[in-house]
């Protein structure tokens, strides 16, 4: 599970939406939501990414990547 390609994109996009979380929360300024159009696109961009890296996370637990088992002729296993 460690080196399945979910487990890396989910915890990368956790730890970038945590971060982008906090500066949105903590660090922001009247300039920068006229900017935006009055979003806090630090906040509102941080929780997605928190979002896609808890769906990513969950579908390793749910779906773990299968590993097929081979006999002794070399051939997969029926």
């Amino acid at each position: 599970m460690l080196f399945d390609i979910r487990t890396i994109v989910g915890g990368l996009l956790g730890i970038y939406g945590v971060i982008l979380i906090v500066v949105g929360a903590v660090d922001h300024s009247a300039a920068d939501l006229q900017r935006s159009g009055g979003w806090n696109t630090n906040l509102w961009t941080g929780i997605v990414m928190a979002v896609l890296a808890a769906g990513f996370l969950i579908w390793v637990r749910l779906r773990p990547t299968q590993v097929p088992q081979h006999t002794e002729s070399g051939g997969p296993a029926e």
